[in-house]
């Protein structure tokens, strides 16, 4: 029986320098699953440190001591054989105590917990306390006992076993929590319980189509000496049920069961996602029909999974296969969609992914500074078809091999391997996170005189218990990682990550790169408006204030931002709004991931993923995410979408090298990339056109191309070469999709004053907006969440021909503001920045007639 410990709690704060008079000494409700920030907050007791710059005020509560107080009765539980409290997550450093007696210790957040209570069990009523220590001592104790370790930041986040974005990253802030941050129950049970059930999935060839193969690993506790009798593991899935028996005294078995003519399991865009629900019980032997002595159930995917590193003509690939099929990835990097993990609700997770499902997003990668996310993540992707690649959590920094954490990495890797085994849409495991690249490449070695590092973790400890546990699944030491050569990051073999573009050069300058799998790249922007508005007061909404200043974590962030800015729109006039400093980074953002994106597909199969940095947010923030931290979705949202779109028409510089970031005076090519199962064939019409829409010059190309393939078609230069770059733009166009080149940057081209007309009108629940132009019209926008904050457009950056139309609608808008709809800031584009004789957006959309 299970006794749920998720209610009753208290915490009180039980140690520390700096606690605060009105915390001292109080004993607080508490939530649990949660931690000490979200108590606090529900008390009162502090501020949301989202907001402003409360934030600087918190860093005490990662100095402190609290404990955890409940009380339950044991009741018939008390004549169970053994009963255990089991946590499966204690966040972090921990004594557990029952009626005063220490029953175990934790210093490791990422694993589960299980405590013997017999020992000190009492009938009827029980005292459960969790003392945790404080993070920030405790990690620097270790520092102190191991040696000083070089890391990217100063906090000590690689001497603890916790989150280590939770003491700050560059897109994060520096609140070190600590709690009861998974579910916490008592669990009495006699005779034997199953410790593990782990499923091992295979596919092979049968008679009547794909055979399924579920092996799963049973492993059983025994409670005490005389529970040493027979047990039968049983195994059912689809119908077919095996079993295995465990003689006296026997604790593993391995329970085969076989699925004849099942469905497989693919990824989002290669077929169906068919789930079959696999039950593991465990039963005394002799005793027929005799109750389960303990059962669990889950749900597989039949499918195979590989990761091709063969050499080949360009050096050696890396292409995920499922179903010995390759896999074209279009991926985001995932890290914890709340600084606060208890906030991050089963619908929060269903709600993320299907947001970066919608923008054809088929991987995300689980990234190293964070978490082994909850079930309900990985269950979500199971059902979507996403895929998962999940790092062991180490991040940009060199860690300790020593005790106390060589025990716990080792016990924690088995514990996630074990958990997440299950799902079909894990495909890879990944050992760290920058953590190669940074013993060789920044100046690591010399500081680290020969102490450890992490190597044995990453080219030892976790391949092996992958190999143990999870065979079916490939292992990678790290991103970034090239096999077999000296350095990571070599752009012809492995995985590569892309930052000189974001830290040093323009973003055309993604052109220039060609890996073979691109893992992490990406291009800061700030939140929409609604989201830094519920963060900021009205007077700090400007890019410079302090607190604005508080949410860009990244070095230099503003800086480079600006140097963007300036590369693309010129010189920042005196006195800019705001509203345009605001779009125009957003718009930079968009334009960036997309050119990237479109750059690295047209590769392919050279290049075989992007996985770009990265889908979501954990706070409201200037960062690199395409949906921000309450969940809007900025307009990089809408530009990754149409980038990673099944079917992609790109227009690209033959030679980027020669032609320059713009490709003025180069040649140009229309690449097709076609991720689908069907041959893509047809007309695409490619035209070089004044501003003005006067068509100067136009081909017509044939399409071939393959399933699952690219084609490159040159484009004849009377269309590529323009007679006057500034004045003149291209545009490709095939089955219904056109796609656009400029032969120019923003502030070089002569851009007509914005004028159009717009009528917004509901039309039954939602708003639809509809703006025809008279002009060309570049990068129009609608920013629904300034007519209110839970509003957004179903459509972004759309560029208009002189004549043409578009309709935005807004899903529930019907009773939004629709004067304020057809105007800045709410409707923008880029020629009401900068237009000749433009008054920098302010009153934004020049020539628009209200609905």
């Amino acid at each position: 029986m299970l006794i749920d410990l998720t209610e009753g709690w208290s915490v009180r704060a039980a140690g520390g320098d700096a606690v605060p008079a009105e915390v001292a000494g109080r004993a607080l409700p508490a939530a649990v699953p949660g931690c000490v920030h979200t108590d606090l907050m529900a008390a009162g007791l502090i501020p949301d440190p989202y907001a402003g710059t409360n934030e600087e005020r918190l860093h005490w509560i990662g100095r402190t001591d609290w404990t955890y107080t409940t009380a339950f009765d044991a009741g018939p539980a008390a004549g169970a054989d053994r009963v255990d409290l089991v946590c499966e997550g204690l966040d972090t450093v921990a004594r557990v105590l029952l009626n005063g007696t220490e029953v175990g210790r934790t210093r490791n957040q990422h694993r589960r917990h299980r405590f013997d209570l017999r020992p000190v069990l009492r009938p009827g009523a029980n005292e459960v306390e969790i003392a945790f220590s404080a993070p920030y001592p405790y990690a620097e104790g270790v520092r102190a006992e191991v040696g000083e370790r070089p890391g990217a930041y100063a906090a000590p986040y690689q001497f603890i076993r916790k989150t280590a974005c939770d003491f700050g990253w560059d897109w994060g802030p520096a609140l070190v929590t600590s709690g009861i941050w998974r579910p916490v129950a008592v669990h009495a049970w006699s005779t034997a319980r199953l410790a593990a059930a782990r499923p091992e999935v295979t596919v092979e060839p049968g008679a009547r189509g794909p055979e399924g193969v579920v092996r799963v690993h049973v492993a059983v506790e025994r409670a005490g000496a005389g529970a040493g009798g027979g047990l039968v593991a049983a195994v059912e899935v689809a119908g077919v049920r095996a079993e295995a028996v465990l003689a006296p005294g026997q604790d593993e078995a391995v329970v085969e069961a076989r699925v004849p003519g099942c469905d497989l399991w693919w990824p989002r865009g290669h077929g169906g996602q068919p789930l079959y629900d696999l039950a593991v019980t465990l039963a005394e032997a002799g005793t027929p029909g005799a109750a389960a002595l303990d059962s669990r159930t889950m749900r597989i995917g039949f499918r195979t999974v590989s990761l091709d590193t063969a050499p080949d003509e360009h050096g050696s690939a890396f292409v995920v296969r499922v179903n010995d099929r390759p896999v074209q990835v279009r991926g985001a990097n995932w890290i914890p969609d709340d600084c606060f993990a208890n906030r991050v609700t089963p619908q929060r997770y269903r709600t993320r992914i299907e947001q970066g499902a919608a923008a054809n997003v088929n991987l995300l990668r689980v990234w190293g500074g964070g978490r082994y996310e909850s079930a309900d993540f990985y269950g979500v992707c199971d059902e979507l078809g996403v895929l998962v690649w999940q790092d062991f959590l180490f991040a940009c920094a060199a860690y300790p091999e020593e005790e106390p954490l060589a025990g716990e990495v080792a016990a924690e890797a088995r514990d996630a391997v074990d958990r997440l085994a299950p799902h079909p849409s894990l495909v890879l495991w990944n050992g760290n996170n920058e953590c190669l690249e940074g013993y060789e490449d920044w100046g690591w070695q010399e500081p680290l005189a020969g102490r450890t590092w992490g190597a044995d973790f990453y080219h030892r400890v976790l391949p092996a218990i992958v190999s143990e546990l999870d065979p079916t699944r490939p292992y990678i030491p790290g991103s970034p990682h090239s096999p077999g050569r000296a350095r990571a990051n070599d752009p012809d073999h492995g995985t590569t990550h892309i930052w000189d573009v974001w830290n040093r050069l323009d973003y055309t300058a993604y052109r220039a790169h060609r890996p073979r799998f691109a893992a992490e790249f990406g291009f800061q922007g700030p939140a929409t408006h609604a989201t830094l508005r519920s963060v900021l007061e009205e007077a700090d909404m400007r890019a410079e204030s302090p607190a604005m200043l508080h949410h860009q974590r990244a070095e230099d962030g503003h800086g480079k931002l600006l140097r963007a800015y300036t590369a693309h729109f010129g010189p920042v006039p005196p006195g800019q709004s705001h509203d345009d400093w605001h779009y125009l980074t957003q718009l930079n953002q968009a334009r960036a991931v997309a050119l990237g994106v479109e750059h690295l597909r047209s590769l392919w199969p050279r290049c075989a993923g992007t996985v770009v940095w990265q889908l979501n947010d954990c706070w409201p923030v200037i960062s690199w995410s395409a949906v921000d931290g309450q969940g809007r979705r900025k307009p990089m949202w809408y530009t990754l979408r149409r980038a990673y779109r099944e079917r992609l028409l790109t227009v690209q510089p033959e030679d980027p090298g020669r032609t320059g970031a713009a490709g003025a005076g180069g040649g140009l090519v229309v690449a097709a990339v076609n991720d689908t199962g069907e041959p893509w064939e047809g007309e695409c019409a490619v035209v070089r056109r004044g501003l003005d829409g006067r068509v100067l010059a136009e081909v017509v190309l044939e399409l071939r191309v393959p399933a699952r393939g690219a084609v490159r078609l040159a484009v004849p230069e009377e269309v590529a070469v323009p007679g006057a770059p500034e004045a003149e733009l291209l545009t490709a166009e095939a089955g219904g999709d056109r796609v656009w080149w400029f032969y120019a940057r923003d502030h070089e081209i002569a851009y007509p004053a914005p004028k159009f007309t717009a009528s917004a009108a509901p039309r039954g629940a939602d708003l639809e907006v509809t703006v025809t132009a008279d002009v060309l019209l570049r990068d129009l926008a609608l920013f629904a969440d300034r007519l209110d904050p839970g509003a957004e457009a179903d459509d972004m950056l759309v560029t208009l021909l002189p004549g043409e139309s578009h309709t935005f609608t807004v899903a529930g808008g019907a009773g939004l503001d629709t004067a304020a709809a057809v105007r800045a800031p709410v409707l923008r584009c880029v020629n009401d920045a900068l237009a000749a004789g433009g008054a920098g957006g302010a009153g934004g959309a020049g020539g628009a007639a209200a609905g």
